[in-house]
């Protein structure tokens, strides 16, 4: 008989940096568990790592968009110089 092997679909960028910023806060706040309580602390890393990703997400995004003007003006500006040559060499 054939074995079928399930492949677990991929986790989205923002499920993913949620995840792992989840783990790692963990890890660190692990001294606390028995204070707060297991539930307790899984319940406050889980919405701290929503607030996080949230916001790495949203700055991203605003790097990309600044990156991309960026890049639109530099080409606009080596544009211009030449368009300059063209009309002071029809003159």
């Amino acid at each position: 008989m054939s074995q079928q092997e399930t492949v677990a679909p991929e986790l989205s960028p923002k499920k993913k940096v949620r995840k792992e910023i989840g783990e790692k806060v963990a890890g660190a706040l692990a001294d606390y568990k028995q204070e707060l309580g297991e539930k307790t602390l899984a319940t406050h890393v889980r919405q701290f790592s929503k607030l996080i990703s949230r916001d790495l997400l949203k700055i991203s995004k605003k790097r990309e968009k600044t990156a991309k003007k960026e890049r639109t003006k530099k080409v606009r500006k080596s544009a211009k110089p030449a368009s300059k040559q063209k009309a002071a060499a029809k003159q």
